[in-house]
This record gives structure tokens, sequence and C-alpha cells, in this order.
């Protein structure tokens, strides 16, 4: 019996648009980021979700409530499933964390996983919370459609966890908002990456490209 994972990230945020880093600070989706969510809804209205959970930060909440509205279901609010705590960093441009903490912030691009960043959370703090929450949903709701929609940085800690690849690789992977990315969990536990990162649903609206 296997168990299908839809793991999706929120839309544009208003933050997202001016590059600012968001991190546990709850920002609202744009025109852009509501009309992204409505086209993953849409992609994803013949997939046959069970059940949704949510990050309970608005910007993944309401795209969310978007696609359940869509598939006639509720969404459960996971606070565990929120971004990865950026502590100073947030509210702050990536020019100005390069001007401000410059040496912090590089070893953050090169690697992630020796960050320490003041007040926030390491990466494998976050991972860690990620993949016990969703393994507990997994087992609650063994071979069903699960769609987790959550945070770029969290998402990915997730998917890198879930699939035993060493934490060190997080730098190798992209999410772009509203990316649509699917995980296997057979009977075993044994894990397979069926999509990741696909943004096709996207291509329906041209404004959005």
């Amino acid at each position: 019996m296997t168990t299908r994972l839809y793991i999706a990230r929120h839309g544009q945020s208003e933050w997202n648009l001016h590059n600012k880093m968001q991190g546990v600070q709850d920002i609202d989706l744009t025109p852009t980021g509501l009309k992204q969510a409505e086209l993953l809804a849409s992609r994803l209205k013949n997939e046959k979700i069970d059940c949704i959970y949510s990050s309970d930060l608005k910007r993944a909440y309401v795209t969310a409530q978007i696609i359940a509205k869509e598939l006639g279901l509720e969404v459960q609010k996971i606070p565990e499933f929120r971004e990865m705590s950026f502590g100073i960093w947030e509210g702050l441009t990536s020019e100005e964390i390069n001007e401000l903490y410059k040496e912090i912030y590089t070893l953050w691009k090169t690697n992630p996983v020796k960050t320490n960043i003041e007040k926030g959370e390491t990466l494998e703090e976050v991972q860690k919370r990620m993949v016990k929450n969703t393994l507990k949903i997994v087992e609650e709701n063994k071979g069903k459609n699960i769609l987790i929609v959550s945070h770029g940085t969290s998402i990915k800690a997730l998917i890198l966890g879930l699939l035993g690849i060493d934490l060190s690789f997080y730098p190798r992977f992209r999410l772009d908002n509203t990316s649509l990315n699917i995980i296997d969990v057979k009977e075993d536990g044994k894990t397979v990456l069926v999509l990741f990162n696909d943004t096709c649903h996207l291509r329906r609206d041209e404004k959005i490209i």
C-alpha cells in the first residue's frame, strides 16, 4: 500500500516580490500569488487528494484554503510546517543581509548546514520537525493521497530528509512558488521521488510566467 505525498510551496507573497527574507513572519499573498494558488488547485482537482495539511502562516494557509475549496476538503493547520526561522535576517532583503552579515550569509549560501543565524533555527532543526510531523501524518493516513502546503526552505529540508539525501545538498535544489512535488511512501517505508519543482500549471496563464 503506497501513500502519496503531494508537497506544494505557497504562492507568491508580498515579500517574495520584494526579495525580503520572510521566515516566520506572517506575510500576505500578492494577487499573482492568489492566481498561482487557483491554477494549482485546478491542477490538483483530478488527483483524488484525501486530506490537506498546511503551515499556519497565512501565505501557505491561504494557498491551501484555495486548493481545499476547489477540492471540497478542509485544511488542517500544522504549526510545525512553518518556514525556517531566519532570526535577525527576517524583513531584510538579500542585499541588506549580504551587506550587514556578509560572512554568515556567504556561509549560508555555500554550507547552510553549518550556519547558525542569530535568533533563528538551524537547517537540521527544520528538517527534524518537518520529517517527524510528515511521517506522523503518513502513519495516520496510510494508502491515501496527502497534500502538504509549506515553504521553500522547509520543503527542501523535508524532501532531502525523506529521500535520505544529505542536507549538504540543500543549495543544489530550487523550489518555485506553487511548485508541486510528489513523493511515494511504500508500505516498507521506502520513498520514491516522483516529481520535483513542477510548475506546468502556471503555463495556463501567460501573465504568471
